[in-house]
């Protein structure tokens, strides 16, 4: 526990100084355009800090990394849930089984 700690302050601290340089490195205003035929007078622009479109940029990464994940694992949770379907089918059929086995034959006497 202490350890864990630990190695989260050591590697925690210095991205975390990296990250506030680079936010103060970088204050300059940058103009976005969404309008590839026109630079003069673009469709759609927005003005914003330059480090506020890098982490806009790495958010939507993570985003989309996130969602390839989820799309390319799910073979192994359609997997997980046949087998659980199929552990509740073979549980039930024991428990069927068992009861049978117990319960007295029909000509008993």
């Amino acid at each position: 526990m202490m350890l864990q700690r630990i190695l989260r302050w050591t590697i925690g601290l210095p991205i975390a100084i990296v990250v506030v340089s680079f936010a103060i490195a970088n204050r300059q205003w940058v103009t976005i355009s969404f309008d590839p035929f026109s630079r003069d007078a673009p469709f759609a622009a927005m003005d914003m800090p330059l480090w506020v479109l890098f982490f806009c940029g790495v958010f939507f990464g993570l985003i989309a990394g996130w969602i390839a994940c989820w799309f390319a694992q799910s073979k192994w949770r359609r997997s997980a849930k046949d087998t659980r379907r199929e552990l509740a089918r073979a549980q039930e059929q024991t428990s069927q089984l068992r009861r049978e086995n117990i319960a007295p034959p029909d000509n008993f006497l």
